[in-house]
């Protein structure tokens, strides 16, 4: 038991003055040590504020600049998409400018084939290629050439609006990005310590893939304005192309249109011409008709005249054959009636040969006559197709600088 409740040792009184001094001597340590923490601590917090502060105040005119920057592109792009939209408006009116020259050209195209067509109906020797048909041709020719360059030059405006609203469509999506991100970092400028939504967001600071470098940003958005400026600028020089297309187009058209209604007018006035000649020789040649009947009644009538005197005289041979005996004698009376019957039927000869001479004769007039009579007819049927068919149908013609 006596070992169990041993007393504890005690120490010297030189050991508790030593241990009173090591005591102090460790607390004015501590002491020393913590005053110069808390000392640091503060010049670190103070240099850690103004560090932060600094920071914070380079962030927000980072941030500011960027506003600034996004501001200056946002107004580049919307300029452009500005312009783009206006020119592809301009060029849609151009490109309906074309559709109705294109369209205004049918009419035209389709009377000039009726023309040739109608022309087809000349009869005779009427069926000439003439200069009338050597210019509708031509002007056929001028109009599917004028359709088709309006045709490929429509093609090529509608593919320059299409490639202008891709410039629009890039130009709109740019906008829309750089207006999210204007948001985004005026949201940020906006931000201070006492803003209520402020957190904690993990991994923030790590770097996705999908970023791209500040060079990179600007080439986006200037690839972007470099393309809706290279559209607009062919756009500008397709309306140009347009304009002179149209011009000259409606220039070769109505050239070409007055020279076919030249070339019919002068064949018209020869047609008629040729006509009115020819009715003036039917004229003349149904006159001679009615002279050469007139004639042939005339040399039937001499015909049937000369029956009384070759009677008589016949008669009066056949009488003087039956004289008797030596009174049967060839006289001046006998001689002369014998010479009389020869001289009138000679001259009944004579007046009948005339008479096949005078009905061939009649007979040649008669088949002018007829082929003059067609021959007008022909010039009448060429009157009708030209004047009437064709110049009134094209008098509808209207040729328009659209």
């Amino acid at each position: 038991m006596a070992r169990l409740f041993q007393e504890p040792p005690k120490f010297h009184p030189s050991e508790w003055h030593v241990a009173n001094k090591m005591q102090c001597a460790s607390t004015e340590s501590q002491k020393s040590s913590s005053e110069r923490m808390i000392a640091e601590s503060q010049r670190l917090v103070d240099e850690i504020e103004k560090t932060t502060q600094k920071t914070r105040n380079d962030v927000n005119k980072k941030i500011e600049q960027r506003l600034e920057e996004i501001k200056f592109w946002r107004q580049e792009l919307d300029n452009k998409l500005e312009q783009i939209v206006n020119e592809t408006e301009v060029l849609l009116t151009f490109k309906i400018r074309l559709e109705k020259a294109l369209e205004s050209c049918k009419q035209p195209l389709a009377i000039a084939q009726k023309c040739l067509l109608n022309r087809q109906s000349r009869v005779g020797i009427d069926l000439v290629h003439d200069e009338v048909e050597q210019e509708l041709v031509k002007e056929v020719e001028v109009l599917q050439g004028v359709i088709a360059l309006l045709e490929r030059t429509l093609e090529q405006t509608s593919e320059q609006i299409r490639l202008n609203r891709s410039a629009k469509y890039n130009l709109e999506m740019d906008l829309k990005d750089k207006f999210t991100a204007l948001m985004i970092d005026n949201y940020c400028a906006s931000l201070t310590n006492n803003t209520p939504d402020v957190r904690y967001a993990d991994n923030t600071v790590k770097i996705e893939g999908n970023f791209i470098g500040p060079e990179d940003w600007i080439d986006f958005s200037n690839i972007n304005v470099e393309k809706a400026d290279k559209q607009r600028n062919n756009s500008l020089s397709l309306r140009a192309l347009i304009d002179s297309i149209l011009s000259q187009t409606a220039n070769d058209m109505h050239k070409q249109y007055e020279m076919v209604n030249v070339a019919f007018r002068n064949r018209v006035k020869e047609v008629r011409d040729a006509k009115h000649k020819l009715e003036i020789l039917l004229a003349l040649v149904m006159d001679e008709t009615a002279l050469q009947e007139k004639n042939i009644a005339a040399l039937k009538k001499a015909i049937a005249d000369k029956e009384g005197p070759v009677k008589v005289a016949q008669t009066r041979l056949e009488a003087r054959n039956h004289r008797p005996n030596v009174e049967l004698c060839y006289d001046t009376v006998q001689y002369r009636l014998i010479s009389e019957v020869q001289e009138i039927t000679n001259n009944i000869q004579r007046l009948k040969d005339t008479l096949a001479q005078a009905e061939t004769e009649l007979k040649g007039l008669s088949r002018r006559q007829l082929s003059l009579e067609e021959e007008i007819q022909v010039k009448a049927n060429t009157l009708y197709i030209d004047e009437v068919l064709c110049m009134q149908m094209r008098e509808s013609v209207c040729i328009n600088n659209f």
